[in-house]
């Protein structure tokens, strides 16, 4: 069964400051965070691979990382291919001084025209670890309800930043930890002595949180079932939501399952990992980023040759 890996890698990353944060390297050999996310994936079974980019940075993102990817999926008969997010591709004028993206909601929607399987979203600049990506393959190539979706389950206390505030989507989950019930999109996130806070609200850290590594059945040749609900979605996300703040508006995942999940409209499978995320929010989180990197290499959880065991 084809399975795609969805890779989000147009934000701007307005607080990692100078560059492009999910183009940095950080392995032994200058490889990037995506480079270890597709590693990961290939050796769980995903077999295309789509990344949603920038027109503004497409010429550094190929010699970065696209063409050197392209050479090694070709070997493996991985696909690759890139689709990008637009401010303007919208169904709506767009407002006037507006420069932010739209959102990991509308990065999505840029790859609908490509997707037609089941398919896994994650983010470019974070590290999940090999577990989650096994069991999203697992959970993936099993037959499910066109509205059921999987996520990721990561604990708040291993995914925050030692240097500022971080936006996670806060979990709520049901008994046994099987399905997620609510989830709120959660900004400015902290660590304290008692664990963690949001803007002075105090957080279970042992809470379960969304690292944007959701999980999309599909039937056969057919355009996915979540796809078509969140464009939809997206017209109406203009109509009620961009209004009131024009230049600032996101159409976030979280927050569109959140509301999908409230109404009764999909079901949230929890897996469960317990791999410790890393990533570069902040210019200053890079070097633990690559310390851990060097560890993880030295503990044989990979070769220094990054892709040589696939």
């Amino acid at each position: 069964m084809k399975t795609t890996l969805l890779i989000m890698a147009a934000g701007i990353g307005s607080r990692f400051g100078a560059g492009i944060k999910q183009l940095e390297p950080v392995g032994l050999h200058n490889e990037i965070i995506m480079d270890f996310s597709i590693h990961d994936a290939i050796k769980a079974g995903f077999n295309k691979i789509i990344f949603v980019i920038r027109p503004d940075i497409e010429k550094d993102f190929k010699e970065r990382i696209g063409d050197r990817v392209e050479e090694v999926c070709k070997k493996l008969d991985v696909e690759v291919e890139y689709t990008f997010q637009i401010l303007e591709n919208i169904p709506a004028p767009l407002p006037a001084d507006r420069t932010k993206p739209w959102g990991t909601g509308h990065a999505v929607l840029a790859a609908k025209p490509l997707i037609h399987e089941p398919f896994a979203v994650i983010n470019a600049d974070d590290y999940y670890g090999k577990a989650g990506f096994k069991e999203m393959h697992d959970w993936l190539v099993l037959s499910h309800a066109d509205n059921a979706i999987a996520m990721a389950g990561f604990i708040l206390k291993n995914t925050l930043s030692e240097h500022g505030g971080v936006t996670r989507g806060v979990c709520k989950v049901a008994e046994g930890h099987s399905h997620v019930i609510d989830v709120a999109e959660t900004s400015n996130i902290v660590k304290t002595e008692n664990g963690a806070e949001a803007n002075g609200s105090p957080l279970d850290p042992e809470s379960y949180v969304s690292m944007n590594f959701w999980g999309f059945p599909a039937r056969e040749g057919k355009t996915p079932w979540y796809m078509d609900v969140l464009e939809k979605d997206f017209i109406g996300f203009f109509q009620n939501d961009v209004p009131s703040n024009p230049l600032k508006a996101e159409y976030l995942l979280p927050t569109h399952i959140g509301g999908l999940l409230r109404e009764g409209k999909v079901t949230v499978k929890v897996l469960e990992t317990n791999d410790k995320w890393f990533g570069v929010t902040y210019q200053a989180d890079k070097p633990a980023v690559v310390d851990s990197i060097r560890r993880l290499i030295e503990n044989g959880e990979y070769a220094e040759d990054l892709y040589s065991d696939l």
